[in-house]
């Protein structure tokens, strides 16, 4: 079902009470024997193309869906805790269907394939693995992103419309987005360090469903701009793979967001996502191999 257009200039007027579009995007039609269908409207793109991490919670949640229809009660609490994911190409939005194999089912640990395919088309391939994410306070983590406050300061860009972010990353139309200024240089055409900031979190209806944060923390680990846009280096940096990794589930609110390169080429680079929650908890992390831009 697509977003009506009362829904969009709602949402795009900042009016998000009782607007739930992850959720909406993350909750599948069931076809049967391991087939569902989904729905991305047109929000969930940067510029045309779908946004690598939609497609990564969209084909999470079908494995989930599968599994509990599969397993049934013993399966109620379980979560994807990793997704590893090979992009075939960049569907557009509208229908697509994802077809899902389960290949283990344990007590501990379940695992499922998933094919999202768009017209007779495949368009991403997914390996998800689900289990029991973490209940307790981290024994120990490195990446607490301590000196960045838990929700964005009044000078945090915010997409608008209007601006050249804001007309390229439809997705911060569907939730809350805010950019670090202070580390992303080229918001005024200076070069620095390959790491930027952000905080997001979703629509209020979204954050109060647990399912439904849980897949956008899985989102949210790869909706920083390409960190290579600080080097000077703009345009499309398609992702090649990506592999995410939920470790619990996140709190309601902000979730702040680190994404940095170790190794850059003239051809591919890496970036990793960090995302810690407002107890200061890392929730998830992800590692991609992308393209740079030509």
């Amino acid at each position: 079902m697509t977003a009506d257009p009362t829904t969009v200039d709602r949402m795009q007027s900042g009016d998000e009470a009782g607007l739930a579009p992850f959720r909406q995007l993350t909750t599948l039609t069931r076809l049967g024997g391991g087939r569902y269908e989904a729905h991305i409207d047109p929000i969930w793109t940067i510029g045309p193309k779908v946004h690598g991490g939609v497609m990564l919670a969209v084909t999470a949640a079908a494995a989930r869906d599968e599994l509990r229809g599969t397993v049934g009660e013993a399966a109620a609490a379980m979560q994807p805790i990793a997704a590893s994911v090979d992009f075939l190409g960049a569907p557009t939005p509208g229908d697509v269907i994802l077809a899902v194999q389960v290949r283990k089912t344990g007590r501990q640990i379940c695992l499922a394939d998933v094919e999202l395919t768009q017209g007779d088309r495949t368009f991403v391939r997914s390996t998800v693995t689900l289990g029991f994410p973490e209940q307790t306070p981290p024994v120990h983590q490195v990446d607490g992103l301590a000196d960045m406050p838990l929700s964005p300061p009044d000078n945090a860009d915010d997409y608008q419309p209007a601006s050249p972010m804001g007309q390229i990353v439809n997705v911060a139309k569907g939730c809350h987005l805010r950019l670090d200024t202070t580390s992303a240089h080229f918001l005024s055409g200076r070069t620095g360090e390959a790491a930027v900031r952000l905080w997001a979190r979703p629509y209020d209806a979204d954050d109060e469903d647990l399912d439904t944060r849980v897949l956008f923390a899985m989102m949210a680990a790869d909706i920083s701009p390409p960190v290579l846009m600080n080097l000077g280096k703009m345009g499309w940096a398609p992702t090649v793979q990506i592999t995410t990794y939920l470790q619990r589930i996140p709190a309601p609110g902000w979730l702040r967001v680190m994404s940095s390169a170790k190794s850059i080429g003239t051809v591919l680079f890496d970036e990793d996502h960090v995302l810690v929650d407002e107890t200061g908890a890392v929730v998830a992390q992800s590692r991609q191999l992308a393209m740079a831009p030509k």
